[in-house]
């Protein structure tokens, strides 16, 4: 009598993919809610409410794109444009080469490295309000740089560049650079720290100078750390605000207004919500303008590499 072999042993379930992980996921969950019901939430709802007649309440009186062609007819919406391609394009400019030239210097071993470090970075601590007043008062030419320079004897010394109305704007300018500069040499630091000290020695035994090989070596190798610079310095350009608040108050007359100031006004001064929410939109599609050649740098070539 022959016995019947035994079955194959059956492999293990899987778990399912739903159930993987499950703890991390249920953990998770609140972050999900909030950038569902918040984020994506209140964007939508300030979409949908731009093409309405909104003014002190919302309101659902749909007008189109009305609110859009009274936007950019406004003299005032445009000048905030104006100033905001301005302070964006000096701003990214400058706080990029200035923040990677002072991180060239610190990682050159110098001597308290620690203590210019903390310099360099404590305006970033600072609020913009608190920035923004104390460049208010350094550039006032009653008891700021000017009178200063010329109690030193320069009798004609003028530096008085936010009650000019076409200088206004690089007073702010000068005042985002000091605070925002330490952080992006942070960052830069942060990856010329992550540089090989080996490619260093290779590029001094080729005969190749330091200034050639930042150029040719190290910054293309850096490229994910300018990617990162690049969106924080773009977004806080675009939110600018609190600044121009502080400092100048948008003045002189509408010289120094910015989007983000536009937004606020109308919305809770002028009471005409939806003029409010066509332009918060408008610095909407400046923002996905932004992150998508950004996820476009940071993911899709990852996925081809």
């Amino acid at each position: 009598m022959t016995v019947a072999p035994d079955p194959p042993a059956q492999p293990a379930k899987r778990p399912r993919r739903l159930f993987k992980n499950l703890m991390a996921k249920l953990a998770s969950l609140p972050m999900i809610l909030t950038a569902l019901v918040i984020f994506v939430g209140g964007t939508s709802w300030t979409v949908f409410y731009s093409f309405t007649g909104s003014r002190m309440l919302p309101k659902t009186e749909f007008v189109g794109l009305d609110q859009y062609e009274r936007l950019w007819n406004s003299d005032r919406w445009i000048i905030s444009i104006k100033n905001l391609g301005i302070y964006g394009s000096c701003s990214l400019v400058l706080t990029l080469v200035i923040g990677f030239c002072l991180a060239a210097c610190l990682d050159r071993k110098i001597r308290f490295e620690s203590a210019f470090r903390s310099i360099f970075l404590y305006p970033f601590a600072l609020s913009f309000v608190v920035t923004g007043l104390a460049w208010q008062w350094i550039l006032n030419p009653e008891f700021g740089l000017q009178s200063v320079v010329r109690g030193w004897g320069w009798e004609t010394f003028t530096f008085n560049p936010l009650n000019d109305p076409d200088t206004v704007i690089f007073g702010l300018l000068i005042a985002g650079l000091w605070q925002g500069t330490g952080l992006i040499m942070c960052i830069m630091l942060a990856g010329l720290r992550g540089i090989d000290e080996d490619i260093w020695k290779a590029a001094r035994v080729d005969g190749i100078g330091t200034i050639k090989t930042y150029v040719v070596v190290i910054i293309p190798m850096m490229r994910p750390v300018f990617i990162t610079a690049l969106v924080l310095i773009a977004s806080g350009i675009i939110k600018l605000y609190d600044l121009v608040v502080a400092q100048t108050g948008g003045g002189p007359g509408l010289s120094s207004e910015v989007p983000a100031k536009y937004v606020i006004e109308f919305m809770f001064r002028a009471q005409n919500l939806g003029q409010g929410f066509a332009a918060s939109t408008m610095m909407l599609c400046s923002v996905v303008i932004i992150l998508i050649p950004w996820a476009f740098l940071e993911f899709g070539g990852r996925k081809r590499g």
